[in-house]
């Protein structure tokens, strides 16, 4: 009895000796549970592995679109092609317009409150927000039949539809079918979405922004399966790649934009627009290929005849458009990676003179850069496209808002978060257009990829417009992040958080991965390595699924760097940056012993003396760097992060010290370090760039420093505004 006393002593004592030790080192664990094993897939280096394989879809479609009823409709052939090794029994296909369908879970499971004050509109704790929806939304699926006209059977659960093949398409195999649809476009202004409509009643024309308009194919993945989670209204698109080849008849007077190259011009254009296109490719300013005179114009007359467009695109993941007779177009050319690529503008007179001013020039800027960062932008245009809502991203074309006032004036907001955005939706068409991540599963690594890089782009946009200097940019700088990662944990979630649970999900997808990966690029790596490995990344999965485990391994084997402290802490945590100097001890070698302080010394208070033997060699260090300085930290926010600590000596001199985030990996809550220096040290501060994200820096300062609050910081910033 005894024995087995003294065995559960020991194991308790080992217990509790582990779990203690684990506490101080969990955070510089291993992602090996986190992660998805490597296999011939996807390597352990984080690049596609020898049978890397992915399914395509094909569609050829014809479009009409009733500019009198506002309705779409069309009839599409799918092609899809099995690459995988397995056997399909049937084919799952996405009908995203039934998140409007009256039934739709996206109603259903949306919670809403009585507020005293309700407004009218479609957003927030409105009248709209509370009644029954009555638009009537969603497909009408007139029929799914293989390509001689034989009926398929089909089953809709809301917004998927699965079709059954007559024999199970077996590996390598090919098979089509065909889809008949039809739906009422839905007025963006009023119950919002991602595509719709917008009316103008001052001379009652309607502009167009057409996407999410056809059934279209989910991707079958070797991670998951068929990633058929029904869309609630965060989650965006997970798509296959394939060839379209789509005609699109719309009244004649409306110009169009679309994914894919415009095969028809000649049927569609005036001989006047293809000069204009033609002299825009090597323009250095953008070209007026419609002017707002013509636009106004076709606004008045308003034809009755239709004219049908044709594109053609190329390994695309999806397709969209827009149209209207309202459209004003500019263009000119963008040389990237040794070829012209044409950057577009389409808006109506309501975004003038602001959207003739930048569209286009921002639409070049950000070609070039995340070219520049990523891979060679691939196809041969990128269009932005004017909304009053909402930006939003496709293959070669993006919806931007940024809407002037009435008489033309624009304060720098509307502006500057009109270049923001454009740079961000076209942006997107890297990030995940080319390469292709799973959004409706992880939306950081498209929205936090893209946000990055779009910060990246705003920083050169504005090295590269004088004017532009003091670009105030939103996200991607660590102190952004501060007011989000100061908040209650009950309110954040982890990065790697599932889009339709997120609590925030703008500061959650959009502004924290971000932030995390521009410390990551600015403080931990650098930039030469960081880049390196970005780019690494970017060439490795264009044009493929990328999941998270293919972007954290392939920055750390590019890097050469063990990165998963990081992951872990920034992307599976809701920890957040707070280390505090809680003391600081100042020594000289002498006779008396240590004195300890609880709180952080003045700059003016003696030196405290330490005895020690001292060989020869080290004399002649400590006469050369007499002076000694035992820095003590303690890291209250939970998240471990690399110490920069700013000395300035009594001559006014300064000196920054970078320490590792690896200084943490033995004890994460609290560490000390001795620093010797040749010049007595007037004053440290910690982080003293803010670029860590550190939610209170009041805690930062040797000697203490007395800061502004946050409500006195706010009403300044106020008062500044008034002025």
């Amino acid at each position: 009895m005894k024995y087995s006393f003294l065995v559960f002593t020991l194991l308790l004592a080992y217990i509790t000796s582990y779990a203690q030790e684990r506490k101080h080192t969990e955070k510089f664990e291993q992602l090996e549970y986190e992660l998805r094993d490597p296999n011939e897939y996807r390597t352990a280096s984080g690049a596609p592995g020898y049978k890397y394989w992915q399914n395509e879809a094909d569609y050829q479609m014809e479009i009409v679109l009733d500019d009198d009823k506002q309705t779409i409709s069309g009839v599409e052939t799918i092609t899809y092609h099995n690459n995988s090794p397995d056997v399909l029994k049937y084919l799952w296909l996405q009908l995203d317009q039934n998140v409007r369908a009256k039934n739709s879970h996206s109603y259903n499971t949306k919670t809403n409150t009585i507020e005293h004050n309700m407004s009218t509109g479609g957003r927030g704790n409105s009248m709209q927000s509370v009644l029954d929806p009555t638009f009537e939304g969603g497909f009408k699926i007139a029929e799914v039949t293989d390509t001689e006209g034989n009926e398929l059977p089909y089953i809709i659960n809301k917004t998927m539809m699965s079709v059954d093949m007559p024999e199970p398409l077996q590996p390598g195999g090919t098979y089509s079918f065909k889809v008949k649809w039809s739906y009422n476009i839905n007025d963006r202004m009023k119950i919002g979405g991602r595509s719709g409509l917008e009316y103008f009643p001052e001379d009652g024309n309607y502009l167009y922004t057409i996407a999410q308009f056809f059934p279209r194919m989910c991707v079958y993945s070797d991670y998951a399966g068929w990633i058929n989670k029904q869309f609630l209204g965060s989650g965006e698109f997970t798509l296959p790649f394939g060839d379209y080849d789509v005609k699109i008849t719309v009244p004649a007077d409306h110009i169009l934009g679309a994914t894919g190259k415009l095969s028809n011009e000649e049927e569609v254009l005036t001989e006047e627009q293809m000069e204009r296109l033609k002299e825009a490719e090597t323009a250095e300013e953008p070209v007026m290929i419609v002017t707002q005179k013509e636009a106004e114009k076709a606004e008045r007359k308003k034809v009755k005849d239709t004219k049908t467009w044709h594109f053609k695109a190329e390994m695309v993941r999806d397709f969209a458009f827009a149209t209207s007779r309202k459209f004003i177009w500019d263009a000119m050319g963008v040389e990237i990676g040794g070829k012209t690529v044409m950057a577009m503008s389409y808006y109506p007179k309501e975004g003038n003179p602001l959207w003739e001013e930048y569209s286009t020039r921002v639409v070049a800027q950000t070609l070039k850069s995340y070219s520049h960062y990523t891979i060679d932008y691939p196809y041969h245009k990128a269009i932005s496209v004017h909304t009053a809502r909402i930006g939003m991203e496709y293959p070669m074309i993006c919806f931007n808002f940024g809407r002037p006032n009435k008489d033309g004036t624009y304060p720098d907001r509307t502006k500057y978060g009109m270049i923001g955005v454009i740079i961000h939706e076209v942006g997107h068409n890297f990030f995940p257009m080319i390469i292709n991540s799973d959004e409706r599963q992880w939306t950081w690594m498209d929205e936090g990829l893209n946000t990055f890089t779009q910060y990246l782009t705003e920083v050169d946009w504005a090295s590269n417009n004088p004017k532009e200097a003091d670009y105030p940019h939103r996200r991607g700088p660590a102190k952004k992040i501060v007011p989000y990662m100061s908040m209650d944990k009950t309110q954040i979630s982890p990065i790697m958080t599932n889009s339709e649970q997120v609590l925030n999900l703008g500061p959650n997808a959009y502004a924290k991965p971000a932030t995390a990966l521009n410390i990551l690029r600015e403080t931990i790596l650098g930039p030469e390595l960081f880049d390196r490995a970005f780019k690494e990344y970017a060439e490795r999965w264009a044009f493929k699924h990328p999941t998270p485990a293919d972007f954290f391994r392939t920055m750390e084997d590019a890097s050469g760097t063990d990165l998963d402290w990081f992951w872990r802490g920034w992307f599976y945590g809701v920890d957040h940056v707070d280390v505090a100097m809680t003391s600081i001890k100042k020594f000289k070698i002498g006779e008396s012993e240590t004195e300890t302080f609880k709180e952080a010394v003045d700059a003016d208070d003696e030196f405290n003396e330490f005895t020690a033997e001292l060989s020869e060699e080290q004399k002649a260090q400590v006469e050369e760097k007499p002076y000694f300085y035992e820095v003590n930290l303690e890291n209250k926010g939970g998240l471990v992060m690399p110490v920069i600590l700013e000395f300035t000596y009594a001559d006014g001199s300064r000196e920054v010290k970078r320490i590792p985030a690896e200084i943490w990996r033995r004890n994460a809550e609290k560490i000390t370090k001795v620093f010797n220096t040749e010049k007595e040290v007037t004053s440290i501060v910690l982080d003293p760039f803010e670029e860590t994200a550190d939610i209170d820096i009041s805690n930062n300062y040797w000697p203490k420093k007395e800061l502004p609050s946050r409500f006195q910081l706010y009403k300044e910033k106020g008062s500044e505004e008034k002025r």
